[in-house]
């Protein structure tokens, strides 16, 4: 049997939508879509598709492109970037100030590995002090 992989940008947002949605216990649990474009049309640099917010807070961003979808990580951005690659995942820095970490999910099978890397951020936040940089 052949299976497809999933490698539309928008169902990937979708799926990671339905991830952090349907978790209500431990670290995701504690996470809002917010501010979601139900109409977003994917473009190649990425069009915003929703937000996710944290304690109030916005933490990350996604965007939809034709063939994938990106988190653009706002808070925990070091942390970020060291789960997304301890993930696999594919991921850079954004130069941007104040900076941010560009985690890709490329189809499918990373949406999990994806909503794990925002579990890693929230638990790291929810134990890091007071005004820690990279929060």
């Amino acid at each position: 049997m052949v299976v497809d992989e999933l490698t539309d940008g928008t169902r990937i947002a979708q799926l990671l939508s339905s991830e952090v949605h349907g978790r209500e216990s431990g670290p995701t649990g504690r996470l809002s879509v917010v501010d979601a474009d139900r109409d977003v049309e994917p473009t190649e640099f990425g069009a915003f598709a929703y937000g996710i917010d944290f304690g109030g807070a916005r933490l990350a961003d996604v965007y939809v492109h034709p063939d994938r979808a990106h988190l653009e990580v706002r808070r925990g951005v070091d942390t970020a970037a060291d789960a997304a690659g301890d993930a696999g995942l594919r991921v850079r820095p954004k130069a941007v100030d104040p900076p941010r970490t560009l985690v890709f999910v490329e189809n499918g099978a990373e949406v999990k590995r994806a909503t794990d890397v925002l579990a890693t951020v929230v638990d790291a936040l929810s134990t890091e002090e007071p005004g820690d940089p990279d929060t």
